[in-house]
């Protein structure tokens, strides 16, 4: 899950209007789930317009880290109309259980298009891949930002990617103006394992404020 208690200015996502402020007491989930405001994004606007970008027409996505929905409805938007988008969170930082609001307002969100394929993973990551056996265009990884925790959601899940596929990392990098330090975990994991090794099967396609996206080098299958 990503971090509810970090102080960052967020973005908006309202259709294709982008609004952004500080966090105010309608940030509750609670107004979200009611319809009061949309959803809340943990990303910029810049970032919304390139998950778009890399997700175009992908026919099987995944992302780790679903918070009230913001980017899935990027991945959704995006992704091919015949495609399935998994949406992997345990929603387990709800104070009051059996209501859930994060939840609430995130399926909300992400119903609201009937003519895509969602399908929920109300799990930790770790066990959600467990039996997986798809293959995955485009994995966005935003769920625990622990190093080690983002240390094995890669090690777990990029064995599925397709030759092409796309892997995102969210709040893993440093940008002008920004959020992330170089403590954060996916800053500290990119860095080591993407960034400053001499030859990684892995190389960096592009970077937007915090999200760095990833690609297997040619001919590589490590």
């Amino acid at each position: 899950m990503k971090n509810p208690s970090r102080r960052i200015q967020f973005a908006n996502v309202d259709g294709n209007r982008y609004v952004v402020r500080r966090p105010r007491f309608t940030d509750h989930p609670f107004f979200a789930w009611i319809g009061l405001r949309p959803p809340i994004a943990q990303h910029t606007a810049s970032e919304h317009i390139a998950l778009e970008r890399h997700a175009r027409a992908c026919k099987s996505l995944v992302e780790i880290g679903v918070a009230e929905g913001a980017s899935a409805i990027a991945l959704r938007a995006a992704m091919d109309p015949q495609g399935i988008l998994y949406l992997v969170d345990p929603f387990h930082l709800s104070r009051v259980g059996p209501l859930n609001f994060l939840r609430r307002a995130a399926r909300r969100a992400v119903s609201g298009d009937s003519t895509k394929q969602i399908v929920w993973i109300e799990a930790f990551s770790q066990d959600a891949v467990r039996d997986w056996k798809q293959p995955i265009d485009f994995l966005l990884i935003d769920g625990d930002h622990e190093e080690r925790a983002v240390d094995r959601d890669w090690n777990d899940w990029h064995p599925h990617m397709t030759e092409n596929g796309i892997v995102a990392f969210h709040d893993a990098r440093l940008f002008t103006g920004g959020w992330t330090s170089p403590d954060y975990g996916p800053v500290r994991f990119v860095d080591r394992a993407l960034r400053n090794n001499a030859s990684p099967p892995w190389t960096i396609v592009e970077e937007i404020d915090s999200l760095v996206f990833v690609r297997r080098r040619e001919h590589s299958r490590a």
